[in-house]
């Protein structure tokens, strides 16, 4: 997922999910997931390209 964000242009920060019990609460098996800065997911397992790009748009 990263490395199609980095080729799209799109500035990420990478969090360890399984190293806060907050967010491994939260997300457990949804993991690798994509979150807007909210914290409102966008998409889990695969990046999603369609629904980021409408994330994206309404920004």
């Amino acid at each position: 997922m990263a490395r199609a964000l980095r080729a799209l242009g799109v500035e990420f920060e990478e969090v360890d999910v399984d190293a806060d019990p907050e967010l491994d609460a939260r997300y457990g098996e949804l993991v690798p997931l994509l979150a807007d800065s909210a914290g409102v997911e966008i998409c889990h397992y695969h990046l999603d390209e369609a629904a980021m790009r409408a994330r994206l748009a309404v920004r």
